[in-house]
């Protein structure tokens, strides 16, 4: 079907924007049907929803779970968890129950610092900037304290900066890298309005500064922007038992296992190919709490994925090892959370994550979501290496597979019962189905 061009779209009335995308499709009436069926009923509710985004048609549910028995530095947490793999969820609640057995999970956080970058050109010669340094930082910190004040307050604020000359990008090209500390908000929309009144700082300064030659006038200013890469803003978790307190496990006896398990983690270290997957189990648990949380899961993973690649090649972000008969699995990964600002408190559901988790701040956020990172990075490898991930795996999607077919509450049960001890396949639901 061809589209047709408008001018004005964000203009529109809620309805008018309903109706004119319907309008793009073959299947009008349904089209807006589908959209208007997941508004939220009461209207206040879907007034703040709509607030979120820009054009919002509708609302896109996703399944919010939980996963009970957490135990994370003696502390008992039900985990909420926004994610629309069943598996996950299952998973991950395997591991709590394991480990709150066996010790349950640590987790510390050794520093909070975020990154931000003002990114210029400058006509001076690198070799000036120790003389001129000390004099612009005390004006750049002047005057962003009208927007430093309040954070300052509550024992945040500027940490330090620096002017870094980077000739490998241009031979005039300079940036100020400058730390913060943001408390208990993820800081975005704070360090960026510091940054940009960095930048405007930075060209008064260069026109009107007595103490400049001449040929040391010229700034301009590219860009200045929060960096979402924050390698010190670390987080770590792990458990740790005897080995022998891991026999049984899928039938295997502790040292085997624990041999086995420790081997697919170092290959995970050591194959690119194999480390992607075997982090993106971890995101499966981290992104699915950063969402409930209403932080932002795109840049908790984009910062963990270049940690995983710190050294210049991609390797897991979890490491384990066996020691005088104690097993130990570990993860460590930097990442920016808030339990203030943002959608942490204005969209319901993300409120009520926090209340469920005993209103966290932001350094106690960042242990239980490393921890239910590392529960889901356990489960999926002790899976690797006893049972097989599809044994577990598609028993959970088994249900999607019956839904996707049209099965019956009936046909439910029965497919439940009959793949109780087989494989699990799309083409062996539906032969049972028609059978």
């Amino acid at each position: 079907m061809s589209r047709t061009v408008i001018n004005g779209f964000s203009k529109l009335t809620k309805d008018e924007k309903v109706a004119w995308v319907a309008a793009q499709m073959d299947e009008q009436a349904s089209a807006r049907q589908i959209l208007k069926d997941f508004w939220h009923p009461d209207p206040e509710v879907q007034r703040v929803l709509d607030g979120f985004s820009e054009n919002t048609l509708s609302n896109f549910p996703m399944p919010f779970g939980v996963v009970p028995n957490m135990l994370i530095n003696g502390k008992l947490y039900t985990v909420p968890m926004v994610i629309e793999e069943s598996s996950v969820v299952a998973a991950a609640s395997a591991s709590a129950k394991f480990w709150l057995d066996n010790g349950g999970f640590r987790a510390e956080v050794t520093d909070t610092i975020k990154l931000g970058q003002v990114h210029f050109r400058w006509s001076g010669a690198a070799a000036r900037r120790d003389q001129l340094f000390g004099g612009l930082q005390q004006r750049l910190l002047a005057e962003a304290a009208y927007l430093t004040e309040n954070m300052e307050k509550r024992g945040g604020g500027i940490l330090g900066m620096e002017w870094l000359h980077l000739p490998d990008i241009a031979p005039d090209y300079y940036q100020l890298l400058v730390r913060f500390e943001t408390c208990n908000s993820m800081g975005a929309n704070f360090i960026n309005s510091v940054l940009e009144q960095m930048a405007s700082t930075l060209g008064d300064w260069a026109a009107n500064e007595p103490g400049l030659q001449t040929s040391e006038r010229s700034v301009e200013v590219i860009m200045a922007i929060l960096s979402n890469y924050t390698p010190e803003c670390l987080v770590k978790a792990w458990v740790s038992c005897p080995v022998e307190d891991l026999n049984g496990i899928c039938g295997e006896g502790g040292y085997n296992f624990a041999r086995r398990f420790e081997l697919a983690v170092r290959i995970a270290a050591g194959d690119p190919y194999r480390a992607v997957t075997h982090n993106k189990g971890i995101f499966n648990g981290i992104d699915a709490l950063v969402l409930a949380t209403g932080n932002d899961f795109r840049a908790v993973e984009a910062c963990g994925h270049a940690y995983a690649a710190r050294s210049g090649r991609y390797a897991s972000l979890s490491s384990c090892s066996i020691e005088d008969g104690l097993f130990t699995f570990s993860l460590e990964l930097p990442m920016a959370l808030g339990t203030v600002g943002g959608l942490t408190r204005l969209h319901p559901l993300a409120k009520l994550s926090l209340a469920l988790l005993d209103n966290p701040d932001a350094r106690e956020l960042m242990q239980i979501t490393a921890a239910i990172g590392l529960a889901q990075n356990f489960a999926a490898v002790r899976s690797l290496v006893t049972t097989g991930i599809q044994q577990g795996h598609m028993k959970m999607h088994l249900q999607n597979i019956l839904n996707h077919l049209g099965a019956t509450a009936e046909q439910h049960a029965a497919a439940r019962d009959y793949f109780s001890d087989k494989v699990v396949s799309f083409s062996a639901v539906r032969s049972f189905l028609e059978k």
